[in-house]
């Protein structure tokens, strides 16, 4: 469920869509197991979480299992006890943004007036010192995507990544997805857990089925044949070699192997960081859950 609807949209997300048949007590049982298997993060993303009601209750558990957890939000509906959770929690934040022109913004979103909400939602969050990154998906031709970095900078974000629309949801436009058009770091570290309980490689490899927590534990999940060939197959067609370097950070945050790093890393510069830093990311599982 979202209350925007872009047309680029990974999630095929929108107002029609729903919260899944995962209940607060499935959610809470994936968080508790994905901590048993000393994971490091959780982010929340979707379709829009924010909109889903038990958001704040899932937060605090994640925090009481000793998870550093990430938002992922359009900030268009951030209530006041939600703001007060993430403070308690330590919450960081994530949001999109795609023009410093309110028209423009609203335009790719098909929501009026999400470009205001959305800069003031992030305003509010950084006055108490949430931390918060931002991402820009060039969409349109001609899209002020410098102007909208530079306007998410003066709000007072201060990572901002860029992106490319991929193949995936709405994006696609009836194409079948592929392999191909995934960054190719999936299942390495961290995977997703979508609605119905399907677990996927990452937020963009829905078309990978790994498994279903309604049927099996995370773990046994993770450490299924069908995972450890997913992986294989991924790795096969990006050729991919272990990360010697951090590369710039990516919009998504589980896109390259060395992104915009999970709270329990802490924030990278790709400019200064050393090999240590560069691959501290990698293995350190990640797990996104999409209420």
């Amino acid at each position: 469920m979202c209350n925007e609807f872009c047309d680029h949209c990974y999630a095929d997300s929108g107002p029609n869509g729903t919260h899944g048949t995962m209940t607060v007590l499935d959610w809470r049982r994936c968080i508790d197991q994905f901590a048993d298997m000393v994971g490091r993060d959780v982010q929340f993303i979707g379709g829009e979480p924010t909109l889903y009601p038990h958001l704040p209750e899932q937060i605090t558990h994640a925090h009481a299992a000793g998870l550093g957890i990430e938002v992922f939000s359009n900030m268009t509906f951030i209530r006041e006890h939600l703001r007060e959770t993430f403070k308690a929690c330590g919450v960081e934040l994530a949001s999109s943004y795609y023009s410093d022109q309110a028209q423009e913004h609203d335009q790719v979103t098909q929501l009026r007036g999400s470009h205001r909400r959305t800069r003031a939602n992030i305003a509010k969050a950084v006055e108490p010192g949430i931390p918060i990154r931002g991402g820009i998906v060039a969409t349109p031709a001609n899209q002020r995507v410098q102007e909208a970095a530079t306007d998410f900078q003066g709000i007072g974000v201060g990572h901002v990544g860029g992106g490319r629309v991929r193949a995936f949801g709405r994006a696609s436009q009836g194409a079948a997805p592929t392999v191909a058009d995934l960054c190719g770091h999936c299942a390495r570290g961290k995977c997703a857990i979508g609605p119905e309980g399907d677990v996927w490689p990452c937020v963009l490899g829905r078309f990978i089925a790994l498994g279903n927590v309604h049927a099996a534990s995370l773990a046994e999940i993770w450490n299924s044949a069908r995972t450890v060939n997913a992986r294989a197959e991924i790795a096969t067609v990006h050729g991919l070699k272990p990360a010697e370097s951090c590369t710039p950070p990516q919009f998504l945050p589980n896109c390259g192997p060395c992104q915009p790093c999970p709270p329990s890393v802490g924030h990278c510069d790709p400019r200064e960081a050393d090999g240590q830093l560069a691959t501290a990311t990698i293995g350190r599982t990640r797990v996104n859950a999409e209420p």
